[in-house]
């Protein structure tokens, strides 16, 4: 028995959603090319970006948005958290 390719169903690509994400880090500037560097992988796209480096504050934040498939979100989150200047990732 042969199967045709229109009872066959068409593999579905991935649907890239906008999540806005925060990072709260240690180092200050030097630690942001990291940062994006994490959130880049994979040739995701980095939107929005906004870094708040205050003189005498211990942590600085960053917050943008990325386009990824929603299951891809909390492998990206975990892999901001393993960074060691990353005190915190979430979506924003």
């Amino acid at each position: 028995m042969s199967v045709s390719t229109f009872d066959t169903p068409a593999p579905r690509s991935a649907l890239l959603v906008r999540r806005r994400i925060a990072t709260y880090f240690t180092g200050g500037a030097t630690q942001v090319p990291a940062l994006i560097g994490a959130l880049s992988q994979q040739g995701r796209p980095v939107h929005e970006l906004s870094v708040d480096i205050r003189e005498g504050v211990r942590e600085s934040s960053m917050v943008c948005a990325v386009l990824l498939p929603g299951e891809e979100i909390d492998h990206l989150l975990a892999r901001l958290r393993e960074l060691p200047a990353v005190v915190s990732a979430e979506l924003a």
